[in-house]
């Protein structure tokens, strides 16, 4: 660990997961300390991990494809789990595309064993003595730059625009665990800069509220 303007920052290695825990009214600011990394996101509510956050519930929470500052993402369960309290970077993050796994890196040609998200997501839970109890494909994905085309069908995946010292902050709106993944992935070039490359991230803690912004509230036609 480190500590950066007061604030306590673990570091998320490259092409691995870490997982916390949250309290409700306590917020993670996640530093993308080179500026070239996406970080794959998921939380559950602490006191019911069969409740997590859901991108399928959120973007029909919020009407949105891409949230903005006050957006909150709900669970399976439709309850606000985190709000998007805060955010430095070009405002680019993804909630349409799956999480790696073993089988998307065979189907890149990847022979062997991978590193990949959705392994990260639990190896991060079981670091802190949680299991998931099953696998999450639908994550958020912060900084991940897949933008919809003019014909309003087709995606464009692309690489992350972020900078160095960009960072977001995810406002705990329940007592909660969050999983980070460093994505891995290193065949498509959606991170790393040039190189391609993954690159370590970092978190912090905030213990500071946030009350301006509350949660969000549900899209009624």
């Amino acid at each position: 660990m480190t500590r950066i303007m007061s604030l306590l920052l673990t570091t998320i290695p490259a092409g691995h997961g870490k997982a916390l825990r949250l309290k409700a009214g306590q917020a993670v600011r996640l530093i993308n300390t080179h500026g070239t990394q996406v970080v794959d996101c998921w939380a559950w509510n602490a006191h019911d991990l069969d409740e997590h956050m859901s991108m399928e519930a959120s973007r029909v929470w919020s009407q949105r494809l891409n949230p903005i500052i006050g957006d909150s993402f709900v669970s399976t369960y439709r309850n606000p789990v985190l709000t998007l309290v805060e955010d430095t970077s070009p405002g680019i993050h993804d909630t349409f595309m799956a999480a790696c796994d073993c089988h998307r890196y065979r189907r890149l040609g990847v022979a062997g064993y991978h590193r990949n998200c959705l392994d990260n997501m639990f190896e991060g839970l079981a670091e802190i003595g949680l299991t998931a109890p099953r696998p999450i494909l639908a994550s958020f994905n912060i900084f991940m730059n897949i933008a919809v085309q003019a014909d309003g069908r087709s995606l464009k995946t692309a690489p992350t625009p972020g900078r160095a010292g960009d960072y977001i902050s995810l406002r705990a709106d329940m007592d909660c665990v969050v999983a980070f993944s460093a994505c891995p992935q290193d065949i498509v070039p959606i991170q790393g800069g040039a190189a391609n490359i993954p690159r370590d991230v970092h978190y912090g803690v905030i213990e500071d509220s946030f009350p301006a912004i509350p949660p969000s509230q549900p899209w009624v036609p």
